[in-house]
């Protein structure tokens, strides 16, 4: 998403082909010299003339936003949304910071009244299964608990979150509700109020400050209603890189603790540990997560405490763009387990198996090593083939979605070179008077079809769909001194004479040039500079 938002704040740079850091006069420059081709007045024929009307509107365009200051510092950092937001028909401001910190405070109202607009909700059910209460015809429940949430912005500094619980285990339950009410005080600070009835009654003040671009503090005192008990915590974080984190927290109550830990998170794999050494107690788990895929994680961790001891391991796999499911085998002194769990935005659904309550060796292999084995089995020949024939149907699905708007595009292209081709040939002749440069063949396009293209750079009749010949507007590009250049952080499809033909794949622009009586060829990414003619580009005669 990000790299399409930055296609388009570039895109009018691309029509009047100038780099994102021309000068005022530069742009004027680039605009008449398109202008004089593209200009309705200069047509006669009706067909040429709308031609020439299409076009001349982008041009013009682009000239209107990038030859006015206000405007071109908008489109710069928001694109063609930041110009239909109103706000360059208010007031004219003076300063490019003035201008940015008014766009910013914009931003943050659009999204303060998204959020606004809409509650957000999370919630969690836990269902406890057990096999051998089921085996002697106990039932196959052993508990449940549930809780949820739901947050609401009620202005711009201050959120209410309601929430409640509800847990039932053997012949014994409990419910509790929660509300909590956070206001930020300054950009730096916020204060939270947290009230809980039922299984436990508690009211706490929480205070939260940012000491440092990389420090944060903060400090909750609690009360406990149901015996009057007092609670004092600090705490402690630091970012100590990039991608880690670790925090310290200090209990002072009745049972009062000291805890370190600390979490890494990176795009291949996150982590995380504590230490928890309290009056009467102590714990101490770490958790390990790598992605395999994009879709695809295994994890590992353990937790060993005062009156526990366990060791998982398992995966889990995005099924969809909100969807992810997880499997665990686990292993401690309260028996072994399988823990399937459903996460789907923010709610989740977690259903531990009690397998056996005893510790048997050979029960604990089997357990771990049938399922895996069953899993692996699955996904090879059932899983795998599923998605590979469901991504081939999606990748079908695009590309006829898309058919029809390449075909437009091209059809645009072509309707732009015909309107080139006049002065794209007087410039070619005059640069073959003088021996100068000529482009004699560039296509530009699939960077996967153009490698299946011929030794030249042909394209061959099975990719030729996904690339389009731009011969033309290059020779049209070349200026009088025998020299071109295309700009560095443009997308090519945008200039004139240009289009996508493959909306999404990598692209890449491969040119054949002549100079001094010599051939050259180049090959750069989408948005490389090309800069011709140049000795590295020239092709040894065998």
């Amino acid at each position: 998403m990000r790299e399409e938002e930055e296609e388009q704040k570039r895109e009018l740079y691309a029509v009047l082909q100038v780099s994102p850091d021309a000068s005022d006069e530069e742009i004027r420059k680039a605009y008449r010299h398109w202008a004089q081709v593209y200009h309705p007045d200069k047509y006669q024929d009706l067909h040429m003339k709308e031609i020439a009307t299409e076009n001349f509107q982008r041009i013009c365009q682009a000239y209107e936003v990038l030859s006015d200051e206000n405007k071109r510092v908008i489109y710069d950092i928001y694109g063609m949304e930041g110009l239909t937001s109103g706000l360059e028909l208010g007031p004219k401001l003076n300063r490019v910071e003035e201008l940015k910190a008014e766009l910013e405070k914009l931003r943050q109202r659009k999204e303060l009244q998204r959020m606004a607009a809409q509650f957000q909700s999370t919630g969690r059910i836990i269902a406890h299964v057990s096999w051998p209460e089921l085996r002697d015809g106990y039932g196959v429940m052993r508990g449940m608990a549930m809780t949820s949430q739901v947050t609401s912005q009620l202005s711009k500094r201050t959120t209410v979150a309601m929430g409640g619980s509800l847990e039932v285990s053997d012949n014994a339950g409990g419910a509790s509700a929660s509300a909590v009410v956070r206001h930020q005080v300054s950009p730096a600070s916020y204060l939270e109020v947290v009230a809980t009835t039922g299984l436990r009654a508690v009211i706490a003040v929480q205070a939260t400050r940012q000491l440092s671009a990389h420090s944060t503090a903060t400090v909750t005192i609690a009360k406990t209603l149901k015996d009057g008990s007092y609670n004092l915590s600090n705490t402690w974080t630091r970012q100590l890189s990039e991608t880690t984190h670790g925090n310290i927290q200090l209990l002072l109550g009745p049972e009062s603790s000291v805890a370190v830990g600390w979490r890494k998170k990176d795009e291949n794999m996150s982590a995380a540990g504590e230490l928890k050494i309290g009056t009467s107690s102590f714990a101490a788990s770490a958790h390990y997560s790598h992605n395999f895929s994009s879709k695809s994680h295994g994890r590992i961790g353990g937790r060993f405490a005062s009156n526990a001891l366990e060791i998982e391991v398992g995966g889990g796999r995005k099924v969809s763009k909100f969807s992810m499911v997880r499997m665990m085998y686990v292993v401690g002194i309260q028996g072994i387990f399988w823990r399937f769990e459903l996460h789907r935005g923010g709610q989740k659904l977690i259903v531990p198996i009690l397998l056996s309550a005893h510790l048997n060796p050979l029960f604990a292999a089997g357990a771990f090593v049938v399922p895996t084995s069953l899993y692996f089995l699955l996904k090879k020949f059932v899983l795998k083939p599923y998605y590979i024939r469901k991504e081939r149907q999606k990748a079908l699905g695009d590309k006829e979605e898309t058919a029809a708007q390449v075909q437009e595009a091209r059809k645009s292209a072509e309707k732009a070179q015909q309107l080139l081709t006049p002065v794209a040939n007087r410039k070619r002749s005059r640069q073959l008077e003088s021996n100068g440069l000529i482009v004699t063949k560039a296509v530009y396009g699939s960077l996967k079809a153009l490698k299946k293209g011929n030794e030249s750079y042909g394209v061959n009749n099975e990719s030729a769909s996904t690339v389009i010949d731009v011969t033309i507007p290059l020779n049209f590009l070349v200026n009088d001194s025998g020299t071109l250049k295309l700009h560095e952080g443009v997308k090519k499809s945008g200039i004139m004479g240009f289009c996508d033909p493959c909306p999404g794949e990598p692209k890449q622009l491969h040119v054949e040039y002549t100079y001094g009586g010599h051939q050259f060829e180049a090959v750069v990414d989408d948005y490389a500079e090309l800069s011709i003619p140049q000795e590295a580009h020239r092709v040894l005669q065998a």
